[in-house]
């Protein structure tokens, strides 16, 4: 039986692969973090990933994901994605990103219950590139 989204256009240029992991996320906004939380995603491929946030994100707004990774690095040192990108859309199920940058990074092996936002300006300073660059591109 052919189900009513099997008949819709795929719209993602690339494909995406369901994941569950926990996540951390970090939005920017004139020139300022103006909200963290944490969440789950929900797929993942090169171009772009679903997660649900603990709140709505404003489309168009730059986003840092840092994601709990599944594989151990040489099986004994816990890895994260951080992921650079920028909101699409968010609903009340789900919200999805572009993946513009990304990186792997090392966490601590012990748990963290709760993770304070880092005061480093990496995300700041990937959006005043991506800012730099569509002036540049609207200029020539």
């Amino acid at each position: 039986m052919t189900k009513i989204q099997d008949l819709a256009p795929e719209r993602r240029k690339k494909y995406r692969f369901p994941m569950s992991r926990e996540m951390r996320y970090k939005v920017l906004e004139d020139d300022a973090i103006v909200d963290a939380g944490t969440g789950m995603t929900v797929d993942m491929g090169s171009g772009g990933i679903a997660f649900q946030p603990s709140r709505l994100l404003r489309p168009g707004a730059f986003v840092e994901l840092s994601i709990s990774w599944p594989v151990l690095l040489d099986d004994a040192c816990p890895m994260r994605l951080i992921v650079f990108g920028r909101v699409l859309r968010s609903s009340v199920r789900h919200t999805a990103c572009t993946v513009d940058k990304y990186e792997f990074r090392t966490q601590g092996r012990a748990a963290q219950q709760v993770t304070p936002i880092r005061s480093d300006a990496m995300l700041q300073r990937w959006a005043d590139n991506i800012r730099r660059e569509l002036v540049k591109t609207a200029a020539g």
